[in-house]
Parts: structure tokens; C-alpha cells; sequence
């Protein structure tokens, strides 16, 4: 029996994993039943995983020495004690509206575009528009599309499935991009709507969060996993494409 539709708070322990197995199956369940919310859901949790991404790191680093101090009472000065007190109570602040700001911001601040963003921002400029050739293979070779690409990038490339958000993989084509062979898989919705995602080498170390870049009137949100660079582009709104490049991500990254 399908469950009833799950509040909101509900929704944001599902995506922070704090339900039991029971409970977060049924929600689940509902959730494949409801592409939009399952789609906020995703937003949600691709926000969180950002602000671990960027925070977490703070955790680890060693307070100043006259914090410590002061904390141990070695601080005779009721100004220092004072002075800690208000910079405690200034961390807590600030920490409570980087949380808000990430639950109500629907994406990353906009920064100048790198080569990557740039490449895919050119290469959705250059085929989404195409009426007769947009791509070299088409979803209807799908195995062949992904072997082929694989093949020239040197490693495995997934189409991640994005049907529930409305887009239908068109097919793909091999780029020539910056640091090697790239690839370019592009999706339609039923509006004639297209997005494309570009894969490609990127030499970038370790792994980046979600990043925002516009180019020539493209929206792009990009990152790097494990040396590969991934950019999923169009010329949505900013919000929408953060919610099918989170859908990506978590289909490449299960």
C-alpha cells in the first residue's frame, strides 16, 4: 500500500539518512512515484553533501592558543574570557546561516568559467541546436554510443537515466577536448528542451564539489571525480539544471 505523502520534515531526514530502514524504504518508494519531489529531495542532499564538502575540513583544524587558554582558565582578563564567549557565540551564528543559507539557496554562487565549463558550455552551444546531425550515434545504439566512448576515453562512461525528470537520452558524439578525447551525451525533453553532459579528462586533484559557471549564455554545473571532469549544460534556469546535474551525479555515484 502506497503511503501517504510525506511532510517536509520527513522528506530532509530522508535525504540527511536519518530514517530506519523500514521507514526510509516506504519513503523510497513514494519518491519513485513522484519525480518532483524526488527531484527536491536529490537538491537537498546534494546541498548537504556541498556543505560537508566545504566545512567538514574546519572540524579539523586546532583552535588558536589563546582560546585554549582562556578556556582552561589560564586568562586572568575578564575581557579575553569575554572576547571567547563572543566568538563562540559569532561561530554558532554563522554556522546556523551557512545552514539556512544552504537549505534556501537553490545553487552555488556563479564563478568565472574554467576549461571545463567552458569546453561543454562551447559544445552545447555548437550541437543542442542542430535539427538533423546532434549527435553521431543515437540512443538507438545505445551499447554501441557507450563501448565506443568508453573505448576512447579509456574507462567506462554511463548515460545516467533521466526519464523521471523528463528527459529522454538522444545519443552522443566523441569531441576533441583540451587534455584528450571527450564525450558528449545529450538529452531531450518533450518541450525540445535539450541538456548535454560533457565527459572529459580533467587533471584537477581529488574530487570538487558542485560548481556554477555561465558562458555565452550557457549554464553549467561541473565537478571532478577521480581525474574526470563532468559538466552537464543548457539553458534552463539555474535552479532546474542543478536538479537533473544532482539527478547525474548520484546516478554516476550511486
Amino acid at each position: 500500500m502506497m503511503m501517504k505523502q510525506p511532510d517536509d520534515a520527513l522528506l530532509h531526514a530522508f535525504a540527511d539518512d536519518q530514517l530506519a530502514a523500514p521507514e526510509r524504504a516506504e519513503v523510497a518508494h513514494w519518491l519513485a512515484a513522484h519525480p518532483e519531489a524526488a527531484a527536491q529531495v536529490a537538491q537537498w542532499r546534494a546541498q548537504g553533501e556541498a556543505l560537508h564538502h566545504h566545512y567538514d575540513p574546519v572540524l579539523d583544524r586546532p583552535l588558536p592558543a589563546h582560546l585554549l587558554a582562556a578556556a582552561r582558565g589560564r586568562s586572568a582578563s575578564p575581557w579575553a574570557r569575554w572576547g571567547m564567549a563572543a566568538a563562540i557565540g559569532w561561530l554558532c551564528i554563522g554556522a546556523i546561516a551557512g545552514f539556512v543559507a544552504g537549505r534556501n539557496t537553490a545553487a552555488p554562487p556563479v564563478i568565472t568559467a574554467v576549461p571545463l565549463a567552458r569546453e561543454a558550455a562551447i559544445a552545447h552551444a555548437v550541437y543542442a541546436p542542430e535539427v538533423r546531425h546532434p549527435v553521431e550515434v543515437g540512443a538507438d545504439q545505445r551499447e554501441h554510443l557507450l563501448g565506443w566512448l568508453s573505448k576512447r576515453l579509456g574507462h567506462p562512461l554511463v548515460a545516467p537515466a533521466l526519464e523521471p525528470l523528463g528527459y529522454q537520452l538522444v545519443g552522443g558524439r566523441l569531441l576533441s577536448a583540451q587534455s584528450g578525447p571527450g564525450a558528449l551525451l545529450m538529452y531531450e525533453a518533450a518541450s525540445g528542451e535539450r541538456l548535454t553532459l560533457f565527459v572529459g579528462a580533467d587533471t584537477t586533484d581529488g574530487a570538487t564539489a558542485f560548481r556554477f559557471a555561465e558562458h555565452g549564455g550557457v549554464n553549467v554545473f561541473y565537478w571532478v571525480d577521480a581525474g574526470t571532469g563532468y559538466a552537464l549544460s543548457g539553458t534552463v534556469p539555474r535552479e532546474r539544471l542543478l536538479t537533473v546535474a544532482t539527478a547525474v551525479y548520484r546516478a554516476l555515484n550511486p
